[in-house]
């Protein structure tokens, strides 16, 4: 489904990602593991286009996506859950999500499945995204990724800043979404939450991909979980 061939992406002079590859099939989960700075987000940012690569390819069901707009991209049927949830946040949710339809019409059908998902932003339609707590403001980022049934999902970071008794709550709606036969490429550092969820897992350094692995390898090796993500 998504296939990253040799990607090089910079930020004006800087070189920010050397040669990454990786794929995503259909139905799978894929995480991005490595410390922070070593190009994660900027990887998911070349994806959906909001920082294209300078080389290489990002080909989705079969066509090549390189270098096009992200309105374009998530018309193709890519959904983004950003690293700091880009809430407009003097729009009230309802239009937050409806953001996320771009020129689609709407659809109450799957609004009222979206809200089957997410019962707490249903309650909260009509107030303000800037008034809602961190962990409110992630449900509406994932719902409005949602809001075209895309085909896949990319979620950076998407328990970053929120209490803890909030995690399992997240965790347990990526595996639904998962479950639902989406496509998802995410990143994370809670790593307990990752090799729960994840079918395969790529670990990054200093811009690369450096090695693809699984959940049950990496947490029968400590010492992998030690080199690429400090955990001890």
């Amino acid at each position: 489904m998504l296939t990253v061939d040799s990607i090089n992406t910079y930020y004006g002079k800087s070189h920010i990602l050397h040669d990454v590859s990786f794929e995503a099939n259909q139905d799978e989960v894929v995480a991005l593991l490595g410390r922070n700075g070593v190009g994660k987000t900027t990887t998911m940012r070349s994806i959906i286009g909001l920082t294209p690569p300078r080389s290489g390819t990002i080909r989705f069901d079969g066509e090549d996506i390189t270098g096009e707009s992200a309105s374009h991209i998530a018309n193709r049927g890519i959904g983004y859950v950003p690293q700091d949830r880009g809430m407009f946040p003097r729009l009230t949710v309802e239009e937050n999500l409806r953001m996320g339809l771009g020129r689609e019409p709407f659809d109450r059908e799957r609004m009222e499945r979206i809200f089957e998902r997410f019962p707490r932003v249903e309650e909260r339609l009509e107030q303000r995204a800037g008034t809602l707590s961190g962990g409110e403001q992630q449900m509406v980022a994932m719902a409005r990724a949602l809001m075209r049934d895309p085909k896949l999902v990319l979620m950076d970071e998407p328990t970053e800043g929120l209490m803890p008794s909030l995690i399992p709550e997240i965790k347990r709606i990526t595996q639904d979404i998962a479950n639902e036969g989406y496509t998802i490429v995410i990143v994370e550092q809670r790593v307990d939450l990752v090799l729960d969820i994840a079918d395969r897992v790529y670990l990054m350094d200093s811009g690369r991909i450096e090695r693809q692995t699984t959940p049950d390898e990496l947490r029968e090796n400590e010492t992998l979980l030690e080199q690429y993500l400090g955990v001890q």
